[in-house]
């Protein structure tokens, strides 16, 4: 089966949370890993040959623009205890809409593992190249984190994260 490797300086994650003071935003390239899937004619993922993926991304290099603020998250994240954010694709099933699948898989962060599940979607730019993007909520709690509070900004536990992925295939 193919594998696509990501290519980290073309992929993107954003992270976006709210607090009782001002919305809370984070982004990052750098995201590292790879998906194996065949194509089937029509250019869509044959979901029968069952795809598979790996996914990593370094938490320190996560920012907001405000050292405050990235400095407590990293603490709360515990950046050297836990410093990537993993996620193992297991599953994926054909969507509603073109280019729409279902996925599923393992997210791994702080040391605790959740199983996931959402749509994502799956573009063949040409024959070497693929683009996948997606959007999940998380409950931070769910990973043993508790919201951070800074002074007197008390931030919400639910994080909305968004991933725009471009992985290239390996000869």
């Amino acid at each position: 089966m193919p594998r696509y490797r990501i290519v980290p300086e073309r992929s993107q994650v954003w992270i976006d949370a709210r607090s009782n003071v001002h919305p809370i935003h984070s982004e990052t390239d750098g995201l590292e890993g790879y998906v194996d899937f065949e194509r089937e004619s029509a250019g869509d993922v044959d979901v029968a040959a069952q795809p598979a993926g790996k996914l990593s991304l370094p938490v320190a290099r996560l920012s907001s623009g405000n050292r405050l603020e990235d400095k407590e998250l990293q603490k709360r994240m515990d950046v050297r205890r836990f410093p990537t954010i993993d996620g193992l694709l297991t599953t994926m099933e054909r969507g509603e809409a073109d280019s729409t699948y279902r996925v599923g898989g393992d997210l791994a962060f702080r040391g605790v593992v959740r199983r996931c599940e959402d749509n994502m979607t799956v573009v063949f730019l040409d024959e070497e190249t693929v683009e996948l993007g997606g959007q999940s909520t998380f409950d931070i709690r769910d990973f043993g984190m508790e919201p951070p509070r800074i002074l007197m900004l008390k931030v919400e536990p639910h994080v909305v994260v968004r991933v725009e992925i471009v992985a290239v295939k390996e000869s």
